[in-house]
């Protein structure tokens, strides 16, 4: 017979699993003032997002990513590979709003306007309307498979999987023009890539906000994990009155708590039934909760039915909660504002003002320079022109810097089409006598000839041979 040792897998004593089984959360129905916040986010942004590909401006779609012809079409301005300076400011600013908003008040982002949070919240508006109630989800849940449930699991799917699919061509109606993508779909013929995306991004709505829900905020989001880096003592939480609430327990409407040792809690339990993580809000700040406030509207409902004072569960800092005072205007928030607003006003000065042309100069470096037959010092350069306005151009090109310099250019205007990339060779010879040093800086001048205000300044450098 084999001996079995302690840490055998058949003793009761190592019987615990080392991961625990998931446990569906069956968030309840809640209204209240940050019910209705959640729900304005909710059509604000989905509204936007599923609105936006088909605003058309200047006889174009007004939102479009067009990567094959790299421009970037925002409400009439258009944007190039060059303007990458840009996207990096609003990616410095969301990070800084981030920042900014956590610091001040916790996971606002989470709560009300992370994609996770919004499409989730419409994925259970549709399984309520399908299966009902919580206690209706959940009764349905437990009972056998029939007609009746199958039925009301493949509606509910059903809608889910059409939302997703809409979502995922949303998604690629940004980078595609949104009709011409309608069209090549009911033709059958879209692209391989356009094919993938509409399909990964439809399932991956399908599955974050209809399976995983809560478990992406739990497990995946790293966001949850880093949060309590910009968290102090003087940050909004929501976070339970415990000295108030304890001891729990029910009562009836007519019993004063005080008399029988009572705090104002009831043990209701529907902060936790409301809660899309399924935590209890009483056992303190947890990294699950995600800031959405449900679990203050429940209370505030139960404490007015019961002629309690509102705000059991409430936003609430952590100086106030130890009796201190709280400091709202403190070096971080400030620092922050401030970044924000500097690094704000000058991209919207920097686009503001932004012109629709580049030029960029090249200077011939295969020889420092040449000599021509006139015993004239020649430099080469190329210029690589581009109209980045939504309109075409004439252009007209000039140099200064050096005295009796002679600019030699292949035609005195240029047409550049737009969005129009054209290089351009030209030269500039100058007597050695009216060279001062090796080195001169000379300024080239591109100018669009029927918009006068489109115009550009580049400098360069002319090189010559060793002053005598």
């Amino acid at each position: 017979m084999k001996k079995e040792t302690p840490d055998s897998t058949n003793s009761p004593d190592n019987s615990e699993e080392f991961y625990e089984k998931h446990k569906k959360v069956y968030p309840r129905k809640v209204t209240g003032i940050f019910a209705r916040l959640r729900t304005l986010g909710v059509f604000v942004l989905l509204g936007g997002y599923y609105f936006v590909p088909w605003l058309r401006w200047d006889n174009h779609q007004a939102v479009l990513f067009d990567l094959p012809a790299r421009k970037f079409y925002i409400f009439g301005l258009t944007f190039w590979p060059q303007d990458f300076f840009y996207l990096a400011a609003l990616l410095i600013i969301a990070a800084l709003s981030l920042f900014f908003f956590t610091a001040l008040a916790g996971r606002l982002w989470c709560g009300y306007a992370c994609p996770q949070t919004v499409w989730t919240e419409v994925f259970l508006w549709i399984e309520r309307k399908v299966e009902g109630s919580r206690n209706q989800q959940i009764k349905l849940d437990n009972s056998e498979m029939d007609s009746r449930k199958f039925s009301t699991k493949a509606l509910k799917h059903f809608l889910w999987l059409t939302l997703s699919a809409w979502t995922g061509f949303t998604f690629v109606g940004y980078f595609t023009p949104i009709i011409d993508l309608g069209h090549a779909l009911f033709q059958l013929a879209l692209g391989p890539w356009e094919t993938f995306w509409i399909i990964f991004y439809s399932f991956a709505t399908y599955g974050n906000a209809g399976w995983m829900r809560e478990q992406v905020c739990i497990y995946m989001c790293p966001y949850a994990r880093f949060q309590s880096a910009m968290f102090d003592k003087d940050t909004l939480i929501i976070s339970y009155d415990e000295q108030r609430g304890e001891s729990r327990g029910a009562r009836k409407k007519s019993v004063d708590p005080k008399e029988a040792g009572l705090g104002d809690c009831v043990d209701c339990t529907l902060c936790v039934q409301v809660c899309p993580t399924g935590i209890d809000i009483r056992n303190g700040l947890q990294y699950e909760c995600i800031g959405c406030a449900a679990c203050i509207d429940v209370c505030d409902e139960v404490m007015e039915k019961m002629d309690y004072d509102k705000g059991l569960v409430r936003y609430t800092t952590q100086n106030r909660i130890d009796g201190k005072t709280t400091h709202l205007f403190r070096p971080r928030i400030l620092v922050y504002a401030t970044l924000l607003v500097i690094i704000s006003l000058t991209l919207v000065y920097s686009i503001a003002t932004r012109i629709p042309l580049e030029l960029d100069i090249i200077r011939d470096r295969n020889a420092l320079y040449r000599e021509t037959v006139d015993g004239l010092v020649e430099n080469i350069y190329t210029l690589k022109l581009i109209n980045m306005d939504t309109k075409d151009h004439q252009y007209q090109l000039r140099v200064d810097g050096l005295k009796e310099m002679v600019f030699i250019q292949p035609k005195a205007e240029i047409k550049i089409k737009s969005g129009e990339v054209i290089n351009l060779a030209v030269r500039i010879q100058i007597d050695p006598v009216n060279l001062s040093k090796t080195s001169s800086i000379v300024n080239f001048y591109l100018n669009s000839t029927d918009q006068p205000d489109l115009a550009v300044t580049e400098q360069a450098r002319f090189i010559g041979p060793l002053s005598k």
